[in-house]
C-alpha cells in the first residue's frame, strides 16, 4: 500500500497544544495547527497555560509588561506572520487576564460542536482587542460559536469550571512547560512557534515512532 494512502487511514496523532488566548505565537500556533489537521490524522488537545496570571481584571499595558521591550518591531513581525497565515489582527497595546476564558475553554471541550470557540477567543482578543476578563465579551463569542449561552453564563457565574483550570495549570508545571506554546505529541515535546512545514514535519516523526505510518 502507498505510504499517502497509510498516513490517510493512519490512527491520528494527538497532538496536545499547551497555550493562553492572550499569547501571539499561541495564535499563531493554533492557526497552524487548524491548517495541519486537514493535511495529516490528526486530534487537537488544547490545554491551558497561565501566561500572565496575576494581570488584573482590567488589563495591562503592554509597554509596562515588556518594559524595554521594542514593542513596534514585536509586533511589525507578528503581523507579518499572521498576514502569511491569513489570521485578522489588530491593534493593541494592552493585555488581559485570561481565567476565564480559560474555564470557558475547557467547558466548551465537554459540548458538541465546541472547538470553534477557542479560535473566537483568540479573535476576541487579537482581532477586536476585547477584554477577556469580562463575561459578556466571552458569552458573545460563546454565541457566535453556537454553543449554549445560558449554559456558559452559569460556567462563568459558579465558576464550575475553577478547580478543573487549576488542575490543568497543575499538569503544565508537571511537563516543566514555561513557556508557550508547547506541543506535545507520541512523548516528545517541544515550545515555540514553528511554521506548517515544520509543524507536518513533526508530526511525520511523531507517525513514523509510532509505527502509525510508512
Amino acid at each position: 500500500m502507498p505510504a499517502s494512502l497509510l498516513r490517510m487511514t493512519a490512527s491520528p496523532v494527538i497532538l496536545e497544544i499547551f497555550a493562553d488566548y492572550v499569547c501571539p505565537w499561541c495564535y499563531l500556533g493554533n492557526a497552524v495547527a487548524e491548517k495541519l489537521r486537514v493535511r495529516v490524522p490528526l486530534q487537537l488537545k488544547r490545554s491551558p497555560f497561565p501566561l500572565h496570571a496575576s494581570t488584573p481584571p482590567e488589563g495591562l499595558l503592554l509597554s509596562e509588561l515588556l518594559h524595554g521591550v521594542d514593542l513596534a518591531g514585536v509586533h511589525k513581525r507578528l503581523y507579518a506572520l499572521m498576514d502569511e497565515l491569513g489570521l485578522e489582527h489588530g491593534e493593541r497595546d494592552r493585555t488581559y487576564n485570561s481565567r476565564l476564558a480559560q474555564e470557558l475553554g475547557l467547558w466548551a471541550d465537554t459540548q458538541d460542536g465546541g472547538d470553534q470557540l477557542h479560535s473566537l477567543l483568540y479573535g476576541s482578543y487579537f482581532v477586536h482587542g476585547r477584554n477577556l476578563a469580562e463575561p459578556d465579551v466571552l458569552l458573545k463569542a460563546v454565541a457566535d460559536a453556537g454553543l449554549d449561552v445560558t449554559a456558559a453564563r452559569a460556567v462563568l457565574t459558579d465558576r464550575t469550571f475553577r478547580a478543573a483550570l487549576d488542575e490543568a495549570w497543575e499538569r503544565a508545571r508537571s511537563f516543566q512547560i514555561t513557556g508557550v506554546p508547547t506541543f506535545v505529541a507520541g512523548g516528545y515535546q517541544f515550545s515555540g512557534f514553528q511554521p506548517l512545514a515544520e509543524m507536518e514535519k513533526f508530526i511525520r516523526f511523531v507517525q513514523d515512532k509510532s509505527g502509525s505510518a510508512a
